[in-house]
């Protein structure tokens, strides 16, 4: 008897370079009532992460607030030329959707003329937006309006008998076409792909109302989506054979996808993502939880998590898809991974994760005309951060040269040497181009982490009374829930409470270590409701002189981490870290309610304040092309001709000033600029610059000018003094109206404005003097909360964004977006730039709820008692006035 044996080799990934598997398509990057509106979230995010798709709902309608397609269209479409897909059911209020009429027919017809309204809407839109728009006429109709539920059309499943269903979606469809000729349509939208879809398929098909594109729902698992993309393009070739569509392929949208229990970690992500990738579909992150947060991708404003920064390093992809051989093809729960190899840039990129312990990662085919002899690599880690907990992007673990073996080879081995094991809620990111000439690259980067740790709560010794230890949280099995380190999480840290948690811990060597706190609080919770943060101290080895007092995180839901950051100083050895509900004197307390998931260490390296970004590795525009053989760090540069640029994607921990540094190896004349403001122009010795970086993510672009530029890197350094700050606080506005001072015990001097707007055409305003050196552009920082959220009528919780309207000496008005901070207590900041001339300034904010499309009606009206839109700005701690740049 004969058995074959075959025997996967931990973590073996084999990535062929020499295989084409189609145009990379980029459509894993997609939300549903992902974007809230205008600056929430920014349009850096929007284009940092090459969003393609957003699935949001009809304008105006009562589903939940925010999220109106035609305020999302704009920021979309200016920022990737993305499509909306208008949820035209959710102009109703509900999930099941609680459309109103008395029988089935007049239910139809009541729903037919808010359809047409909402075709008309679009009609008004200027010409370059309309075609971004797409109209999904129902939404998942199983269980909705076509389902056996209380509020179905007739209460019986178009399942099983889909005869009025099929009537309502011609009806739809044609009266759709009859306004507006060259709108796209998307269904079925089903909840997951039925074998029913077929027949429905095959009915439009003769009935002449086949849907532009595709849609239906896969919210399991990552490997459904081979499945049921595999499933449909057989049924959509047989039904297309003999007709004139024979060999055409609809676009698809799998326009909701993935769980709590996947959204936000990048091990689990990038599993989604490979099987979108690899079945070339769109697909849109599904929305369990806020709008406007990109699908538990964005963080406040314009911040990113761990699965932004994925989603950002799979938007840097290009050229083609190539095949990739994971350990265990189409299981789920396991490494996975997509690649692509761009011939004119001569880069191969690979994002793999999804394991734990060793992988052994082998480039087969390298392509020796590209690379030559060596390639030079990059190994990224992409850490997870939490729902909700910001991210500075993905880390450094190696910049090296590596050798093409005899057999067209290159293997880059975790586990078993220089790179450390693989982490399963980690993504990694691999690049490889050609690598200098020996005497020409100057040193490789060092990593910015020189050891790192992370310790779980449940595993900590406790003391006191109330400590619970909570969990399971989310897994394979129920994903639902969310993903937590360990599983497990503690609690115990709260009002009344004498709990204190110990982390034993084990450091290599003495130095000053970052240390996080991942926690959370449920921000309506009745004991987080007073102060907000809850607040607990942390000491080292029980001395007293170590002891600080953190704030903890708040979150839409219990179970969504955060972290808060501080450092500690460590001498090399054993030590205790406590986390504790009193401090050592007994004088102060916690005050709140709070679970804590974890706490990590590191210990930055030197070089660690200062972030590199090679050219070769920037996104180019306008026809600029990588450089290789050249005298420069990394593995070349990037050639800009005259007005071809190259992008990079900078994060900075605060709202502050950096430098930025511009390395050329030739030409002059290129103008630098930072989130689409001029900040330098390139010269002889003038190639440096201090910046008014906001926090989060910075969209920094060099664009060539006369002579071609051969741009090196770009650096970014903190620093101080050069650009002078001004703060003002909030007793220092002049308030009118019901604008009034409210002490919080957070605010930096103890107070902010609450009150400003109202109804339409308020006075209640307030405004700040402020003085400017020079005429000029000026960061305006703003320290704002906004505590305003609605009652929900399902599982996602409703917060509400607020706007200030902004003048600046009586001119022209800034109309600026702030995302929910979880409550009035807990503070933010979002930089405004602002034109200031020279002496005293005045800058004023209001507010007022604002109207539905048309101009006329307001929601507040239309929907009585449902809060949708808000008439306040936000409370504002103080503002900070600061030069947007100076060159140095």
């Amino acid at each position: 008897m004969k058995a074959n044996v075959t025997v996967v080799r931990e973590g073996q990934l084999t990535v062929d370079l020499g295989s084409d598997t189609g145009a990379f398509h980029g459509g894993a990057s997609g939300t549903l009532y992902g974007v809230y509106g205008p600056d929430v979230p920014t349009n850096n995010l929007i284009e940092g992460m090459g969003l393609r798709t957003v699935s949001t709902k009809a304008q105006d309608g009562p589903q939940h607030p925010g999220a109106d397609a035609l305020d999302v269209v704009k920021p979309l479409a200016d920022s990737t030329d993305g499509d909306v897909y208008i949820y035209m059911t959710d102009i109703h209020r509900g999930f099941p959707y609680e459309w109103p009429g008395d029988t089935p027919a007049e239910k139809l017809r009541l729903y037919e003329e808010k359809i047409a309204g909402q075709v008309d809407q679009v009609l008004k839109l200027p010409k370059q937006y309309q075609d971004n728009i797409v109209f999904v006429p129902f939404n998942e109709p199983e269980g909705n309006m076509f389902g056996t539920g209380e509020w179905s059309y007739d209460k019986v499943s178009w399942l099983s008998d889909p005869k009025d269903y099929f009537a309502a979606w011609d009806s739809a469809y044609k009266l759709i076409k009859t306004r507006m000729p060259d709108a796209r349509i998307a269904g079925p939208n089903t909840s997951i792909l039925y074998d029913q879809v077929k027949g429905f398929l095959t009915h439009a098909l003769a009935a002449g109302t086949l849907p532009d594109v595709i849609t239906w729902h896969e919210l399991s698992h990552p490997e459904a989506v081979r499945a049921s993309v595999a499933k449909y393009r057989v049924w959509e070739k047989e039904l297309f054979k003999g007709t004139d569509r024979e060999g055409i392929e609809l676009p698809v949208n799998i326009n909701e996808y993935a769980f709590n229990y996947h959204t936000s970690v990048p091990g689990q992500m990038i599993q989604w993502v490979s099987a979108i990738e690899e079945s070339k579909v769109d697909a849109d992150i599904a929305y369990w939880n806020i709008d406007g947060n990109l699908s538990d991708s964005a963080v406040q404003s314009n911040r990113g998590n761990g699965q932004w920064w994925l989603l950002n390093s799979y938007a840097s992809m290009s050229g083609h898809t190539v095949s990739v051989t994971p350990p265990f093809p189409g299981e789920n729960y396991t490494m996975q991974g997509v690649a692509t190899l761009d011939e004119k840039k001569k880069q191969a990129r690979l994002l793999f994760g999804g394991s734990t312990g060793k992988g052994h990662i082998t480039f087969a085919g390298v392509p020796k005309k590209l690379f030559g002899e060596n390639v030079h690599a990059w190994v990224r880690e992409i850490e997870w951060s939490g729902q909700v907990g910001d991210h500075s992007g993905p880390k450094l673990l190696t910049e090296t040269n590596l050798k093409v073996a005899d057999d067209g080879t290159v293997t880059v081995d975790f586990g078993d040497g220089t790179l450390p094991k693989l982490k399963e809620s980690s993504a990694y990111e691999i690049v490889l181009s050609p690598a200098a000439k020996t005497g020409k690259a100057a040193k490789p980067q060092s990593p910015p982490v020189r050891w790192q740790g992370s310790y779980e709560a449940e595993d900590a010794a406790h003391t006191g009374s109330g400590y619970s230890k909570n969990g399971p949280e989310g897994s394979t099995s129920d994903v639902s829930k969310f993903y937590t380190s360990g599983g497990y999480d503690v609690g115990g840290l709260r009002t009344g409470s004498d709990v204190t948690l110990d982390f034993t811990v084990d450091v290599p060597e003495d130095g000053t270590y970052d240390l996080s706190v991942f926690a959370n609080s449920l921000n309506t919770f009745d004991k987080v409701k007073e102060q907000g943060p809850t607040n607990v101290f942390l000491r080292v080895d029980g001395q007293a002189g170590s002891e600080q007092q953190l704030y903890l995180p708040l979150g839409y839901k219990w179970v969504v981490w955060d972290h808060t950051d501080t450092t500690v100083k460590l001498t090399k050895g054993r030590h205790t870290l406590t986390l504790a509900a009193k401090s050592l004197d007994g004088k102060r307390v916690t005050k709140g309610d709070a679970i804590v998931d974890r706490l990590t260490l590191a210990l930055p390296a030197a070089s660690a304040t200062t972030q590199v970004y090679e050219g070769e590795l920037a996104w180019l525009g306008g026809g600029a092309q990588t450089a290789y053989n050249v005298a420069g760090s990394g593995s070349g540069a990037a050639r800009l001709a005259k007005g071809q640029t190259a992008t990079f994607w900078v994060y900075s921990p605060a709202d502050r000033e950096a430098t930025l540094k511009v390395d050329t190896l030739g030409g002059t004349g290129a103008r630098l600029s930072v989130n689409g403001h001029d900040v330098l122009r390139l010269a002889k010795d003038r190639n440096r610059v201090a910046v008014s970086l906001s926090g989060g993510v910075n969209k920094v672009t060099l664009t060539g000018g006369s002579s071609t530029t051969l741009l090196d890197r770009l650096t970014v350094t903190p620093s101080k003094g050069a650009l002078k700050a001004r703060t003002y606080e909030a007793q220092d506005a002049v308030l009118a109206g019901s604008a009034t001072l409210t002490p919080l015990s957070l605010a930096t001097d103890g107070t902010a404005i609450t009150g400003v707007g109202g109804d339409p055409g308020n006075g209640n305003t307030a405004t700040f003097t402020v003085a400017a050196d020079r005429a000029g552009l000026y960061a305006l920082r703003i320290r704002y909360s906004n505590p305003e959220q609605s009652e929900a009528t399902h599982y996602n919780p409703d917060p509400l964004a607020r706007h200030a309207d902004i003048t600046v000496n009586g001119g022209e008005t800034r109309r600026v977006g702030f995302p929910h901070s979880f409550h009035q207590n807990n503070f933010w900041e979002l930089t405004v730039p602002v034109t200031l001339k020279k002496g005293q300034n005045t800058i004023a904010f209001r507010s007022e709820e604002l109207p539905n499309f048309g101009g006329t009606s307001y929601a507040s009206d239309t929907f009585p008692g449902v809060l949708l839109r808000s008439r306040y700005a936000p409370l504002i701690d103080r503002i900070t006035v600061a030069p947007y740049s100076q060159e140095r």
